[in-house]
């Protein structure tokens, strides 16, 4: 592109300019290309920038490659001279020497290309389906009666879960439900496994393992079969797959991802110290709850205890009180009989005044018919030889009227 430019013109060039060009040729020409090969004379000085020449398999080709410190802390592996890698690059040049160059922006072991972008296909297909949304999450519970593990039974991801399980709450069991974590059949097992521990629903959350690996020895967990596992159990799942920087279809699918085997035990079982603690920070305020409402119920009774007096007491003073007012009674009824008696003492001795008895006594005598008891009042109905009946204080004498006198 940039010939024609001075052919033309027949212009001698300088170094400095016939390298800008070349390098604005290479660089915009051949911007953002994958190339494959190994790895030579790999260096990493103190700035933390990688050096390296990539050659071809018949090393009859080589090219100078340089990675800057920014772009390197997405790798997940160690580079050395002697492995064979995929990159994607941008052509350049280096215009004080006039050296030909790579500028690194991504790097990758050999043979992963084409699972990267299988992953990547598979990972937008499931996410347009909504496999990831988190309206599908379940909740872990607080408690679990029971925890499943889906792992390898001999690898140390499942040593490190059941040693922080038994660390942190042994009395919660532990349920294994064994399966291959890698390889050809690993996909497969792995799904049935979670179906299993479904059908069987003796567990109340589940914890998906592995310990680290490459790219290929974690595929399995990128199978859209483990995938739609996941998203069609209804226990809920953490997975724990591969080092904190491996991301898995798997880890999109489930409930909670932990960024390794010991901190998805630490996520699903509570810590036994802190549930203690809550039990007895729990124990001591009902304790002094109860304390509590005991003293209030105590005062309550003493307030009511003072008011109640003991029913012997009570006795003893209605029996007092009874006395009292059986004595004041019988002085009241004496006073009311003496004086009752003085009065009619004294009535009868009026009424003895004026009886006819004691008229009698002084020396008078009553007149009657005989046979009744009608008093002659007067002589005017007397006549001679009337037959009379008188009565005197001591009996009755009968006499005949032998002379009626009247008074002048």
């Amino acid at each position: 592109m940039f010939s024609s430019q001075f052919q033309d013109t027949g212009e001698i060039l300088t170094v400095h300019q016939l390298n800008n060009a070349i390098k604005h040729t290479l660089e915009s020409q051949f911007r953002q290309v994958w190339v494959e090969g190994e790895i030579a004379d790999f260096k990493k000085p103190s700035s933390g920038h990688l050096y390296f020449t990539l050659k071809d398999e018949t090393h009859d080709s080589q090219i100078r490659c340089a990675m800057f410190k920014n772009n390197t802390y997405q790798l997940n592996f160690t580079p050395e001279s002697g492995l064979k890698v995929l990159i994607r690059a941008n052509a350049s040049i280096y215009r004080p020497r006039g050296d030909y160059q790579l500028i690194v922006e991504h790097m990758e072991e050999s043979g992963l290309g084409a699972l990267q972008q299988a992953f990547e296909v598979m990972k937008k297909r499931l996410q347009a389906e909504g496999l990831f949304s988190s309206t599908h999450k379940q909740t872990l519970p607080e408690i679990p009666k029971c925890i499943g593990v889906i792992s390898s039974p001999t690898g140390a991801a499942i040593r490190d879960i059941i040693t922080t399980l038994r660390r942190r709450y042994p009395a919660i069991p532990v349920i294994i439900y064994p399966s291959l974590v890698q390889g050809d059949r690993a996909a497969a097992q792995l799904s049935r496994a979670i179906n299993l521990a479904n059908d069987r629903n003796e567990c109340d959350v589940l914890i998906l393992a592995r310990g680290g690996g490459s790219l290929e020895d974690l595929w399995p967990f990128n199978e859209e079969s483990v995938a739609r596992a996941i998203f069609a159990s209804t226990i809920p799942i953490v997975s724990a797959i591969g080092h904190e920087i491996d991301i898995s279809i798997a880890d999109l699918v489930a409930d909670v991802r932990a960024p390794t085997p010991t901190a998805a035990a630490e996520l699903v079982s509570p810590q036994w110290q802190t549930q203690f603690a809550e039990f007895e920070q729990m124990r001591s305020l009902l304790l002094k709850a109860m304390s509590y409402q005991l003293q209030t119920y105590n005062q309550q009774i003493d307030f009511i205890s003072q008011r109640l007096r003991n029913p012997k007491q009570q006795l003893r003073e209605a029996k007092l009180r009874l006395q009292q007012l059986w004595q004041s009674l019988t002085n009241k009824m004496q006073n009311q009989l003496s004086q009752a008696t003085y009065q009619i003492q004294h009535l009868s001795g009026r009424l003895h005044s004026l009886s006819p008895l004691a008229t009698l006594q002084r020396g008078y005598a009553i007149a009657r018919y005989p046979k009744s008891d009608s008093i002659i009042r007067s002589i005017t109905p007397l006549k001679p030889n009337q037959r009379l009946d008188l009565q005197f204080s001591d009996g009755t004498v009968e006499v005949t009227v032998d002379k009626v006198n009247a008074d002048k």
